[in-house]
């Protein structure tokens, strides 16, 4: 069977999105969220997890997005534009890191900054991911690892693509030099990852296409990132990312055919966890316990 890690990305990025992560966990199949600690609702929001134990909750590290860092200006001056502001989207911040222009110090400060924004709550990170996958460069791939490994977290994402397009071949080149990192640290990291390609129409039927493609007897621990959100969410208006496909991607993580699609090709649905630093298989979720309204159409 294949291990299934289904990570939501961005909870605390808005009321919204935050409430259909909750939801698509409660009611649906994901199993872990990446919380993002410099965004707005972070500090709104965080305590809702309390409410959802068996979510497994990693760390979303943000050094793009257009919202202000946690640390002043002039504390991470190479990560911010003239109005204190991150850069929109990685599309803006790769060519400053291509042209050596951001402080890798910069880096590690601001996200130390979010990890204690987090731990604060009382929590540590499942595992350790970046907006927009940022971390895919070098440069942040190495401070991702080392705090990774300064801060005794377990896991680390590595992103994939099967695109034949430039961008494609370009994000499998750096996937491959992330993943022997993340293995030359011993830390763990799913086998298999989709998201990246399927981004902005991850709905019903892209869903269990993805599912249908892994056979029963495949051992392999598999990582689908999504994005759900709600519809008409006014706080994503600022966010000329914010994407259309976010309550597409709530109906599809909440839907019944997908739920049994998972049972009846004989996977199992996890997350990452503590077992996971020894190699071992992600923690397995009993999903017969959690609040829900799909009763034991979902088993461990």
């Amino acid at each position: 069977m294949a291990d299934l890690v289904v990570n939501a990305d961005d909870y605390g990025l808005t009321i919204g999105v935050s409430r259909a992560i909750v939801r698509a966990h409660r009611h649906g199949v994901v199993t872990s969220t990446s919380v993002m600690a410099a965004s707005p609702a972070f500090q709104t929001t965080v305590g809702w997890l309390d409410d959802v134990p068996d979510l497994g909750v990693g760390l979303h590290l943000t050094a793009v997005g257009e919202d202000p860092p946690l640390l002043s200006a002039a504390e991470v001056s190479t990560l911010v534009d003239r109005h204190g502001n991150l850069a929109v989207s990685s599309v803006r911040m790769v060519p400053r890191l291509v042209a050596g222009q951001v402080d890798p110090a910069d880096l590690e400060r601001e996200f130390t900054a979010q990890y204690e924004a987090f731990t604060a709550t009382g929590r540590h990170p499942t595992h350790l991911d970046t907006h927009h996958n940022l971390h895919l460069w070098p440069m942040v791939s190495e401070v991702v690892i080392r705090l990774a490994e300064r801060w005794a977290v377990p896991a680390v994402r590595v992103p994939w693509s099967r695109a034949g397009t430039p961008i494609g071949m370009g994000v499998r080149r750096l996937a491959s030099s992330l993943r022997d990192r993340v293995d030359e640290a011993g830390l763990w990291r799913p086998d298999v990852f989709y998201g990246i390609d399927e981004g902005g129409r991850l709905d019903t039927p892209t869903l269990l296409g993805l599912v249908d493609r892994w056979p029963a007897d495949a051992d392999v621990s598999v990582e689908v990132a999504t994005h759900p959100g709600i519809p008409d969410d006014p706080d994503l208006g600022r966010y000329p990312w914010r994407g259309a496909s976010r309550p597409a991607e709530l109906e599809s993580l909440t839907s019944p055919e997908v739920t049994a699609r998972i049972r009846d090709g004989g996977h199992r649905l996890t997350t990452y966890g503590p077992t996971a630093v020894t190699g071992s298989p992600p923690v397995s979720l009993d999903l017969t316990s959690r609040e829900t309204d799909l009763g034991d159409a979902v088993r461990a």
